[in-house]
């Protein structure tokens, strides 16, 4: 069985090998450019920066306060004491009175 016309009876163009190794060369030192690229993108230090806002510099000083503030041990323990015993009372007008007031010493109201 014989076969004829496998390229339909177009010959294939020459190779042109200097063409051919130019190429070659060029994508070469393309992937080398971007290998080299990458490790500097990976082992060039990076610059973080965090800022907060006027809210969280406020919040963080008034931690800082708390943590230094004295604590009544003796008082904390009976407080505990009363309430697991279910004796402990909260008068809600004296509740609400001590928020109003607080709220207004933070947020600058006269009340």
């Amino acid at each position: 069985m014989a076969i004829n016309n496998i390229n339909n009876g177009n010959q294939k163009p020459p190779v042109d090998n200097q063409r051919l190794n130019q190429q070659q060369a060029q994508n070469q030192n393309n992937a080398q450019s971007a290998s080299s690229q990458a490790q500097a993108a990976t082992t060039a230090p990076r610059q973080d920066s965090v800022s907060l806002t006027q809210s969280a510099q406020q919040l963080s000083q008034v931690q800082k306060k708390s943590n230094d503030a004295p604590v009544n041990q003796e008082k904390v323990d009976k407080l505990k004491k009363a309430i697991q015993n279910g004796e402990y009372r909260v008068n809600p007008e004296v509740l609400a009175q001590k928020i109003s007031k607080l709220e207004a010493q933070i947020f600058g109201i006269k009340s």
